[in-house]
């Protein structure tokens, strides 16, 4: 005889979360599910049962894919031309970072409802810690974060997926096992059992180099990090060493910090093929300025430090830097900084990798204000920027493009 699954008896939902520690765990990490285009699809109901793509031109890189176009293989990061070629149907959009900055800020909100202490990591997740907020909220934090996401759904029509835990660790790692608009749980007792058998690169920040590193010692899984000695992790792995040897037993006793500073700002893109042409190389620069630029403005910051970086074929790296009279956060500004920087790199060199960024940030108040005596037409352009932006704050992201733009 067919049993019916059993539901909720107070939603009628399927999806039901039964862990012996749900009660006594409080800290959590929130995930909006593929944001910048659900966003899109919030605003454009026509594209709900569309795959829809977030980047740039064919030559650009995936922002960010919903879920139809990533069961497809599309993933983030993925060249643009590789995208369509997996998922040719799929609607391409500008990202429109005013926007999701703006719903960002309405689920920060809902956030610091529920608790003070809220360390954003992004425009779309966050750590919070819920401990002591039970006699406040009259419900343990389990319930109140199922609260978050529903009350996310009804209000802004987006959603998110959250993992709870002991610490920030796993916490980040449980929001991922059950996207989208998930919920899922690691208590303290099955820690250990939890990570034997996955991989290290699960641990956020190891990129490619160090996973490569750790597989090159022999380490592909936690059962492997387990059997290390503390004094030898740290002597092959540097500080990098200390930190493994806790993960590897399920231990982070980093706090959360509330406000947390974004130290930079960045966006970078990998070439389909490698690129000598200036020309060209000059059209991502200016792209990758702009992109930039509408972060910093989305956070309303602006930035002294202005960073390039360059990859070659056989993945050797260069970055350069200049420090500005001023902060900015104006493209404009970004751009020729990073083209005379682009100057001094080696001419003629075929590259993979084109980066801009933009560090030592602060309030936007007070940028762009001086000008520059040597550039008299500086502040011109910034007002033309300026304009600019609010042109396409009112009629999209296409409204009105830079010639340099379409190199």
């Amino acid at each position: 005889m067919f049993e019916r699954a059993p539901r909720c008896p107070a939603c009628g939902s399927p999806r039901i979360v039964a862990h012996p520690e749900l009660w006594d765990l409080s800290i959590a990490h929130m995930d909006c599910d593929a944001f910048y285009a659900s966003v899109e699809k919030r605003d454009n109901p026509a594209l709900a049962t569309r795959p829809v793509i977030i980047g740039g031109g064919r030559r650009g890189v995936v922002s960010t894919a919903c879920y139809i176009a990533r069961i497809r293989g599309v993933r983030s990061a993925m060249p643009m031309f590789q995208a369509l070629r997996l998922c040719p149907e799929a609607e391409v959009i500008r990202p429109r970072m005013a926007v999701y900055a703006e719903a960002s800020r309405a689920i920060r909100a809902m956030m610091l409802d529920l608790t003070p202490a809220v360390e954003p990591l992004s425009l779309d997740e966050a750590f919070l810690d819920l401990s002591g907020t039970a006699r406040l909220h009259g419900a343990p934090p389990a319930v109140v974060l199922a609260g978050l996401v529903r009350r996310m759904r009804h209000e802004l029509g987006l959603t998110g997926s959250i993992g709870l835990s002991h610490n920030k660790f796993l916490a980040k790692i449980a929001s991922d096992l059950d996207k989208p608009h998930g919920f899922s749980v690691i208590g303290r007792a099955e820690t250990a059992d939890f990570l034997r058998d996955r991989p290290v690169s699960l641990i956020w920040g190891v990129g490619q180099s160090t996973l490569a590193a750790l597989h090159g010692a022999g380490i592909r899984s936690f059962a492997d990090l387990l059997r290390w000695e503390r004094t030898d992790l740290v002597a092959r792995f540097g500080a990098m060493g200390e930190r493994l040897w806790h993960l590897a037993r399920g231990q982070d006793r980093r706090r959360i910090c509330a406000n947390a500073p974004v130290k930079s700002i960045s966006n970078e893109t990998t070439f389909a093929e490698d690129i000598a042409d200036p020309d060209l190389l000059d059209g991502h620069l200016w792209r990758l300025s702009e992109k930039v630029a509408d972060r910093a403005k989305a956070r309303a910051l602006a930035g002294r430090v202005v960073t390039l970086k360059l990859k070659r074929a056989d993945h050797g790296q260069l970055t350069r830097r200049h420090a500005l009279r001023e902060p900015t956060q104006l493209a404009d500004t970004l751009y020729r900084a990073a083209r005379a920087l682009m100057g001094q790199a080696p001419q003629g060199t075929a590259w993979r990798l084109l980066g801009v960024g933009l560090s030592d940030l602060m309030p936007e108040a007070g940028a762009d204000r001086a000008g520059d005596l040597l550039d008299p037409q500086a502040p011109r352009r910034a007002e033309a920027e300026r304009a600019a932006d609010r042109i396409r704050a009112r009629f999209g992201p296409d409204a009105i493009l830079k010639g340099r733009a379409l190199r």
